[in-house]
């Protein structure tokens, strides 16, 4: 029986160890959010994960938390890089899903409906949406795969799929290091030909504006002014991620007794990181987070593309140049507290702090851009992370959160209400009806989500982002 939460600060909620939890865990909660949240599942999850061997207090639960396969989503784990585990669940299915966004010089004003629906055609012209979808480009889907997954957004770039200046505003240089091909299956590797897609599930592509900026001074070291257009892309690493999660659980399940681990469940499958498993999977890991950020990368490019044929204008006077790219799901050595750690981020977002020193240039005194997408029809943020950040191991939420399972939103939300709920949002989907999954109503309250952070002194609001027209994929990736 777990002990119930108690109050520990501003938005903090404490769980103490019991049963076989090594360490405490942490959930940052509004009181609103805090009468939402089911201590059931998910609080579970936490648990689990903090009884797993070398864990670091406190495992921690963003607002955004829910219920996941393993760790729950909006769970962070950190784990001694010596003495820890690594685990594929921690990560996540869709490994390094993330979002990037673009800044434009255009006027939101000037986007008529009209335009937009032009502009809408000619991005799906280029980038397929929906579960299993394959690229529309043979060079796409039959790629130099070891390139792609060694070089990352890197890799396009320099091949002309990009600004010179977009890989310094990518986590990581848009590639991680560390990436074998050698660790990933066969069957993996055959679903590598999605590149230049967005999927399904909550990914999208999103023509949005700057509709408020709350700090005028990062705002201008990030090129953002109210009322000029934005582009929010969100997607991952597509089947070639999941079905890499998939193989190294299920290698984990086989492995962890070797290794005397007691698994508290199928989803937190882990073994040592310095284990032959765990080796193995932190190479796959980093060529499937390639994959996502090269993916992100030529979406980008074609992006581009679709704007300049609708607008007839040179990309000079457009603008999308790239403001920050994060990634989601990942796990990451890292440095905190003065020793090594693998920090494992499952549906949250890194937020490095003014002056860390892995900052890129631009942003070193500022610390770097987090970029939180609403729910569909919701709006988005920009944040900063502020100097108490490293309380969360440098880490933000990812979004607003289910506070509705998938199958609940399905049957209960009425087609009625799905309209209602995108408030003149100019929408692009084959079945409407596949994303009543997808609506507002299904997810927290984005803005209570952030102000949770931003009241526990955790982070900064840079910019509120709103959508005028949204491109989604349906379906669930598997």
């Amino acid at each position: 029986m777990l002990n119930k939460l108690e109050a520990c600060g501003k938005n903090r909620y404490y769980l103490k160890p019991s049963g076989d939890m090594r360490v405490e865990a942490l959930i940052l909660l509004s009181p609103k959010l805090r009468q939402q949240f089911d201590e059931g599942e998910a609080l579970k999850q936490l648990a689990d994960a903090a009884s797993l061997p070398g864990v670091v207090a406190p495992v921690i639960g963003m607002p955004d938390i829910h219920t996941g396969f393993g760790l729950p989503i909006g769970g962070i784990m950190a784990t001694d890089l010596e003495a820890g585990v690594v685990s594929a669940g921690a990560v996540g299915m869709d490994i390094n899903c993330g979002v990037r966004l673009l800044r434009t010089s255009l006027d939101a004003g000037a986007l008529t409906s009209g335009l937009l629906e032009k502009l809408l055609d000619s991005i799906e012209k280029r980038v397929p949406a929906g579960v299993g979808k394959a690229s529309r480009y043979r060079e796409f889907r039959q790629p130099d795969l070891e390139e792609v997954v060694k070089g990352g957004a890197a890799y396009f770039i320099k091949q002309g799929y990009g600004y010179a200046g977009d890989k310094e505003a990518i986590e990581a240089g848009g590639s991680l290091p560390g990436a074998s091909l050698g660790a990933v299956s066969r069957q993996a590797r055959e679903r590598a030909d999605q590149l230049a897609t967005i999927g399904g599930g909550n990914h999208f592509i999103e023509i949005g504006k700057v509709e408020k900026i709350f700090a005028p001074d990062a705002a201008a070291v990030m090129g953002l002014e109210e009322n000029k257009v934005t582009v929010l892309i969100h997607t991952g690493s597509r089947g070639f991620g999941h079905q890499i999660c998939t193989d190294y659980t299920a290698r984990m399940v086989q492995a962890a007794s070797r290794y005397g681990i007691r698994l508290p469940s199928k989803g937190l499958a882990a073994v040592p990181i310095d284990s032959l498993e765990g080796q193995e999977y932190l190479a796959a890991m980093a060529c499937a987070a390639n994959f996502a950020f090269a993916n992100r990368q030529l979406i980008t490019h074609l992006v581009r593309e679709a704007f300049t044929e609708i607008l007839r204008l040179p990309l000079e006077e457009i603008g999308l140049e790239l403001v920050y790219d994060v990634a989601h799901n990942i796990a990451k050595v890292e440095e905190h507290r003065g020793r090594k750690l693998l920090v494992h981020r499952k549906g949250a977002t890194r937020a490095l702090p003014p002056g860390h020193k892995e900052n890129p240039a631009l942003y070193r005194a500022t610390g770097h851009p987090a970029i939180i997408p609403g729910s569909m029809g919701t709006a988005s943020y920009v944040v900063l992370g502020t100097e108490r950040i490293g309380e969360t191991f440098n880490s933000v939420n990812h979004g607003a959160g289910r506070v509705m399972s998938r199958k609940k939103a399905r049957t209960s939300i009425s087609a009625e209400e799905f309209q209602a709920s995108l408030r003149g949002i100019l929408l692009r989907a084959k079945d409407l009806r596949s994303l009543f999954d997808e609506a507002p109503v299904a997810y927290k309250d984005i803005d209570e989500v952030v102000a949770t952070l931003v009241e526990a002194g955790l982070t900064r609001p840079v910019a509120r982002l709103k959508p005028l027209a949204v491109i989604k994929g349906e379906g669930e990736e598997a």
